[in-house]
């Protein structure tokens, strides 16, 4: 299992899922209305680390974080 955490604005609770890598996880999220509008415009980290590669691995206990863009001065 991976662990998914949406950060800023994206108003969703983590949630676990079985993936091997982030294509699985891109997949299994666009069926939901409230992420699929943020998988375009969002960073994606592993375990802390900037990734931008769909093929990325996952293991068990992986983190995955999406990022969206933010604004700032």
């Amino acid at each position: 299992m991976v662990r998914i955490e949406f950060l800023g604005p994206i108003a969703k609770e983590s949630l676990e899922m079985e993936a091997t890598t982030l294509h699985d996880v891109a997949h299994k999220l666009s069926d939901d209305s409230e992420v699929k509008e943020w998988l375009s415009t969002c960073a994606v980290a592993v375990n802390d680390t900037l990734v931008s590669s769909l093929d990325t691995p996952l293991k068990s206990g992986d983190k995955v974080s999406l990022l969206p863009p933010v604004c700032g001065g």
